[in-house]
C-alpha cells in the first residue's frame, strides 16, 4: 500500500491486540469492538489470522457491509492502512480451519503464536501495549505450551527477553471492574497449592507490586486492603493461624516501608467495603477469593491487567465462551474496557 492523505496518521507505537483462540469468541468480539468504536482502527494492530478475522467480520456485520481486513507485515505499516480497515499481522499459521467451539491443539498453537508475536513487539518497543483476547487453557496444553495461561506465558517470554530467571520477574494478576479492584497472591494453581503460596514473602511482594502499579498510574499512596485467608481473618487464631502468623507480618513490613496496607480484613466483607470507597484495591490470597466478587459485579466491564511485566498488558475478564462462539452474540464490552485500560495505562507509563 502506498501512503496518501486519506490514510491513517502514522503511529510509531500502536496497541497490539491478539486474536485469542480462533475457535472461541475472540475474533468476533474484536470485529464487533471495531464496529462499535471505529476510531480505534487507527491505533490498533491485530496479531492473528487474516482468514479467521475476515470470517468474524462477516459474521458480526448483521446486514451491513463487513469491516474490511488489511494484512500488513509489521506494526509500523499501520500508517499505510486505509481508514475503516482492520489492520492484521499474520502472526500464526493455521494449516486447517478450526472447528468453532471446540478444543484443538492447532487452535491452541495459533493462539500461543499470536501471544508470542505480540510480546516480542512490546518487548522491542514496537507496541506501546498488548491487549489479549481470550484463550483456552486446555487448547494451549494440547499444543504443548507449558504455561497454563497468558500471565505465566508473558512472564516467561519477558524474563527470557531480559535474560533473567522467571523468579526474578514476579508478576501478579489484577482484576478490576467499576467500583472494585483486586490483586491476587497466587494465580492458576490448585487450591491446595494456593494455600501453600500464602507466605509472608509472597504476600509482601504482592503488596509491593500493587503499590508500584498504582503509583505508576498516578495514585501516590494507594489504600490497600489485605484480605485474610481464613473465615473472619482467623478470628485471633480460633479459625487458623495463617492470618496472625503469616499475613500480619507482611502487612507490618509493608507499612514500615511506607505503604498504606491494612488488614488482614475479613474476606467476606472486605470487597464490599472496597466497593463502598474505603479502599482503592484489595489484595486477595488466591484466585477465586479475588475473582468471584469482580466477576459477579462487572463481567461485562471487567479488565484483567498483568502487573510486573515490562510492558502494559490487559485483557477482558471472560473466557472463550465456546458455547456461543460463532453466533455473533458475544459482547465486546469487556474487550473495549480492556483496550481503554491499556490506552490509559500506556499514556502514563
Amino acid at each position: 500500500m502506498s501512503p496518501s492523505s486519506s490514510l491513517h496518521p502514522a503511529r510509531v507505537n500502536p496497541i497490539d491486540l491478539t486474536m485469542g483462540d480462533p475457535a472461541g469468541i475472540g475474533p468476533e468480539i474484536i470485529a464487533k469492538a471495531f464496529g462499535e468504536r471505529p476510531e480505534l482502527l487507527g491505533q490498533i494492530v491485530v496479531a492473528g489470522d487474516v482468514v479467521t478475522l475476515s470470517r468474524a467480520a462477516r459474521l458480526v456485520a448483521v446486514g451491513a457491509a463487513p469491516l474490511m481486513v488489511a494484512e500488513i507485515a509489521d506494526l509500523a505499516d499501520l500508517a499505510a492502512v486505509p481508514p475503516g480497515c482492520m489492520a492484521v499481522v499474520q502472526a500464526c499459521h493455521l494449516a486447517q480451519p478450526v472447528e468453532i467451539g471446540h478444543i484443538s491443539a492447532h487452535a491452541g498453537r495459533a493462539a500461543a503464536d499470536c501471544i508470542e508475536w505480540a510480546a516480542e513487539a512490546a518487548l522491542e518497543g514496537r507496541a506501546r501495549a498488548v491487549v489479549t483476547a481470550p484463550i483456552h487453557k486446555e487448547a494451549l496444553a494440547a499444543a504443548g505450551v507449558e504455561h497454563p495461561g497468558h500471565t505465566e506465558l508473558l512472564q516467561a517470554l519477558s524474563a527470557a527477553h531480559l535474560g533473567v530467571a522467571v523468579s526474578a520477574l514476579p508478576v501478579r494478576m489484577m482484576l478490576s471492574c467499576p467500583g472494585l479492584c483486586t490483586v491476587l497472591v497466587s494465580i492458576h494453581v490448585s487450591l491446595r497449592q494456593a494455600l501453600d503460596a500464602v507466605t509472608t514473602e509472597q504476600v509482601l511482594q504482592t503488596i509491593a507490586i500493587t503499590h508500584a502499579h498504582f503509583q505508576r498510574i498516578g495514585l501516590a499512596q494507594p489504600r490497600m486492603a489485605v484480605a485474610g485467608l481464613n473465615p473472619h481473618a482467623g478470628e485471633g487464631g480460633l479459625f487458623g493461624l495463617e492470618d496472625r502468623d503469616i499475613i500480619v507480618p507482611a502487612i507490618e513490613r509493608a507499612r514500615r516501608q511506607g505503604m498504606d496496607a491494612s488488614g488482614p480484613h475479613a474476606p467476606d466483607t472486605v470487597f464490599m467495603r472496597a466497593r463502598q470507597g474505603s479502599f482503592d484495591v484489595v489484595v486477595a490470597m488466591y484466585h477465586d477469593q479475588g475473582l468471584i466478587p469482580v466477576k459477579l459485579l462487572g463481567l461485562d466491564d471487567g479488565v484483567n491487567t498483568t502487573l510486573g511485566l515490562p510492558f502494559v498488558r490487559t485483557s477482558p475478564d471472560h473466557g472463550t465462551a465456546f458455547d456461543i462462539a460463532g453466533t455473533g452474540r458475544a459482547s465486546a464490552s469487556s474487550l473495549l474496557a480492556a483496550i481503554d485500560a491499556a490506552l490509559a495505562a500506556a499514556a502514563t507509563s
